[in-house]
């Protein structure tokens, strides 16, 4: 039987969920009778040319480049996946898309006009179709492995689409924000990490985006009833996941106030 021809892109991103790939070594052993690693850069120079069955995307859209090179990449692929904040919305760099990116960059570069960007930072999935998403900053690798596994052997990955509040009841983790009053995105954020942060006492970031259905209105309540300020409530959506629509629309209601 041929092997499914993997490639793996980079755009826009730190490299942390490309790494979590690398991470996953050992256990890439096990497919690697049905498997071939045809494109990964971050891995080795040697490449295979496409069409590709699978390809996995780290990194947002932030210049005319990639935005052309997208489309290349989903022309030449049977299957798509998004990996990451910044490939499924935007990343943290997507906190310009609330700012003035000129202002930016005149304050960043010593020669701006050097620069050339868009105006925006945006997920892959606005620029062509994607087949699967994977949240997370970086990405959880059992949920990788999990979804090149399915996607070779032509089933539905079996993916958390809990909240993260679901994981801290699983590990006996008391919550933050009823025990201490600390503030907290884990009611409305996807699953996948485990619950790390309140395990140590600390509130979630949101670094595997928005749930299913995210009540952020409710959680907004809760945060300002303990005293969270408007100010407060909008850096608390705009974080790894900003350009996320439910946490983009959630920080943008209270900046208006």
């Amino acid at each position: 039987m041929a092997k499914a021809k993997v490639a793996v892109w980079k755009f826009s991103s730190c490299d942390g969920c490309q790494l979590s790939l690398l991470d996953c070594e050992d256990e890439l052993l096990t497919l690697a009778e049905r498997i071939e690693i045809a494109y990964f850069l971050e891995a080795t120079s040697a490449t295979v040319d496409g069409p590709y069955d699978v390809s996995i995307v780290e990194g947002s859209i932030t210049n005319l480049h990639d935005a052309e090179r997208i489309h290349e990449v989903r022309e030449s692929s049977r299957a798509l996946v998004t990996i990451g904040a910044c490939a499924t919305a935007g990343g943290i760099q997507a906190l310009r898309n609330f700012a003035s990116v000129d202002e930016f960059t005149r304050v960043v570069y010593a020669s701006p006009e050097y620069i050339s960007t868009l105006r925006d930072s945006t997920p892959i999935s606005a620029h062509v179709p994607v087949d699967f998403e994977l949240r997370g900053c970086p990405i959880n690798k059992e949920q990788l492995l999990e979804l090149i596994s399915a996607l070779v052997a032509a089933r539905r990955p079996r993916l958390r689409e809990h909240s993260v509040c679901v994981e801290c009841k699983r590990r006996d983790t008391v919550c933050v924000m009823v025990a201490k009053g600390t503030p907290c995105l884990g009611p409305v954020t996807h699953a996948g990490c485990g619950a790390i942060c309140p395990a140590y006492d600390r509130g979630c970031f949101g670094c595997y985006g928005p749930m299913e259905s995210p009540n952020t209105v409710a959680l907004s309540a809760e945060l300002a009833r303990q005293g969270a300020e408007e100010i407060d409530l909008v850096r608390i959506y705009r974080t790894f996941n900003a350009g996320a629509p439910a946490f983009k629309q959630a920080s943008e209601a209270h900046e208006r106030v």
